[in-house]
């Protein structure tokens, strides 16, 4: 990590109390009052080639010796974390620290929740191996009541956690996102570790494992399932869960919802959440003595045609203009980790107030928190997959950003996934992403594919998208190596001028144009490096508002009338050396003035009337 300016924190970052990290309830979509947070100090070792080796276990129980302490949830790369240090391949970052339940906390069963640790672990507790998970962008829970039950150790009733992660980064086929051991321009620093909450909670041994929500606006109706495990193993145990759903008036309606049966519920009074007016419903849930809270909202996605036959996007069954930025969701203080809760919800606040409808979560899943930001404050979302694949070959993925270029994705090699068992790991990701934000409201469009990034048999990922969830709209290949699958003629335009060609009005698709723009200018002072990269570089932020007001009003405006149904500028932030954001990476500056972007993003909206006979 040497050569790198000190660190530019962010105001949040600056103002971080490290005994209250990341500290909100890290799970909206499925509240419990069982809630014990363990992000904080923990102690850390760097073990393997390259590094001084480590002297084992103390005990049986804690590790003997630490490089230092770090701070829980960010990577060891990042200034937050207080260390500083690349992890490189075949080594071991050791975390360890104690903890002691609160009186009263244990239940039944108590469960142990990261919310993502970057690229595959093994956890103990106690001593005692609990499990681990490979994959670094989704969570994952161990149940650890028995190795509690072992007892605690010392006479202040101590238990150890120990959590032990290797990452091969950009060295082999896993997902890794846009992290790379030798970074520079479109591509960031590599991190590992753990990157979101860790925290327990405990719960009765009957218990809501997961809550599906499902909502039919043209049904005035909801599709409740309430999935358990050991629902009616034992005489007793409650196989009805009772369901409240409640609206700004008070409680809506009441129903009993057998477990694990998908369940219509028709509502009395129906509001559709839209970006202007992003209402939710609140759901209150009981099986047993388990009681969980949730939301949803009635909504409904998907493409049809406008007045004039045009294909367009749907939002509640009416032409409706998605109106995007870019956004990486990276910090300059914690890379993929938010600095807190206010940070994640200035970046979205920020996106509206310039009058943005939209953000594209680029090759990342967030902390379950900043979705639940995007559901209540009002932003569309669009969901990329995280990339994985062997290394890129630069003609695949740079070239047809100049030549009109289309390989066909079943040749495998030509994309970075020749290997049969990094395949099956993206699709096994694909399902368990759909599953993880599956409830989210504001999830209208997911993105499996990005110019050619470890692609592979768009169609097929397509199908199983749809299968796993028939409700959202599927961008299959954006930018190039356009397989003629999914919903969405897909357009990444930098370096020519933009028009609407005839080919692609003529396409049965709703045409987007999923990236363009990343005009840069240079913040000194609020720069991650010397370095600079973006499409256009501009020396002065008059310079760089005339030409972002002439690239929208000369070439994006006209385009609407033409069949151009949504936009996504590139891009909310600067990340590293890509200096091309609306706002600096350390988020204190805004290139920009509001009224500037707002005079655009007024521009980029339209209200065709929808043909009579359609939802």
């Amino acid at each position: 990590m040497s050569g790198l300016r000190p660190p530019r924190l962010t105001p949040w970052g600056q103002a971080l109390d490290p005994n209250a990290v990341l500290a909100e309830y890290p799970r909206p979509q499925l509240v419990r009052d069982s809630y014990l947070n363990l992000n904080g100090t923990w102690h850390y070792a760097i073990t393997g080639p390259g590094t001084q080796g480590f002297d084992g276990m103390h005990d049986g129980v804690a590790p003997g010796a630490a490089d230092g302490e770090i701070l829980v949830p960010f990577s060891p790369e990042t200034p937050l974390s207080g260390v500083r240090r690349q992890l490189q391949p075949g080594q071991t970052l050791r975390y360890w620290r104690d903890f002691t339940l609160p009186g009263g906390f244990q239940r039944d069963r108590v469960l142990l929740h990261f919310g993502a640790v970057d690229q595959r672990c093994t956890v103990t507790v106690n001593g005692v191996a609990v499990g681990g998970h490979r994959g670094g962008f989704l969570p994952f829970t161990l149940d650890i009541t028995a190795a509690l039950q072992l007892g605690a150790h010392g006479p202040t009733g101590l238990h150890i956690l120990r959590v032990d992660v290797q990452d091969d980064s950009d060295t082999s086929y896993h997902s890794r996102g846009k992290q790379r051991l030798k970074r520079g321009g479109i591509w960031y620093t590599a991190q590992s570790g753990i990157w979101q909450t860790v925290w327990l909670e405990s719960v009765p041994a009957v218990h809501v494992d997961k809550l599906v929500l499902v909502p039919d606006l043209a049904g005035h109706s909801v599709q409740v399932t309430v999935c358990t495990q050991g629902a009616g193993t034992a005489v007793g145990h409650a196989q009805t869960a009772h369901v409240v759903i409640s609206d700004d008036a008070g409680e809506l309606l009441s129903a009993a919802v057998d477990v694990n049966v998908p369940t219509r519920i028709t509502l009395g009074r129906v509001r559709p959440w839209t970006p202007e007016d992003p209402f939710l419903y609140d759901v209150g849930v009981a099986l047993g003595d388990d009681h969980l809270t949730s939301y949803f909202g009635m909504r409904s996605f998907g493409t049809g045609p406008d007045a004039n036959g045009v294909t367009r996007l749907l939002l509640n069954g009416e032409p409706y203009f998605h109106a995007g930025l870019l956004d990486q969701g990276y910090w300059s203080d914690g890379f993929l980790t938010p600095p807190s809760d206010e940070a994640m919800i200035h970046d979205i606040s920020t996106a509206k107030r310039l009058g943005f409808t939209m953000l594209r979560k680029h090759i990342k899943i967030e902390p379950l928190r900043w979705y639940y930001h995007c559901d209540r404050l009002g932003i569309l979302v669009w969901q990329d997959l995280v990339n994985g694949g062997t290394n890129y070959k630069a003609p695949v993925i740079t070239a047809p950003v100049l030549l009109p270029m289309r390989l066909s994705d079943n040749k495998h090699a030509k994309f970075g996934r020749a290997d049969a068992r990094g395949r099956a790991d993206f699709m096994a990701e694909l399902r368990e992403t759909v599953e993880h934000l599956r409830n989210v409201v504001s999830l209208a469009v997911w993105v499996p594919f990005n110019e050619g990034w470890g692609q592979f048999d768009a169609l097929a990922a397509t199908a199983e998208l749809r299968r796993l969830d028939p409700h959202r709209t599927v961008d299959h290949a954006s930018g190039w190596h356009d397989q003629g699958g999914g919903d969405l003629k897909s357009l990444h335009v930098y370096f020519t001028p933009f028009k609407l060609r005839k080919r692609w009005r003529a396409d049965p698709r709703a045409v987007v144009l999923s990236e363009y723009g990343g005009y840069s200018l240079r913040m000194p002072g609020h720069d991650f490096s010397a370095r600079e990269f973006g499409y256009r570089r501009y020396r002065n932020a008059a310079a760089l508002a005339g030409a972002f007001t002439r690239l929208h009003e000369q070439q994006i405006v006209p385009a609407l009338a033409d069949g151009l149904s949504a936009t996504v500028y590139t891009q909310l932030s600067d990340v590293e050396d890509e200096l091309n954001g609306l706002l600096s990476y350390d988020r204190r500056v805004a290139k920009l003035p509001d009224a500037v972007v707002q005079s655009v993003t007024a521009q980029l909206s339209f209200k065709p009337t929808i043909h009579k006979g359609m939802p």
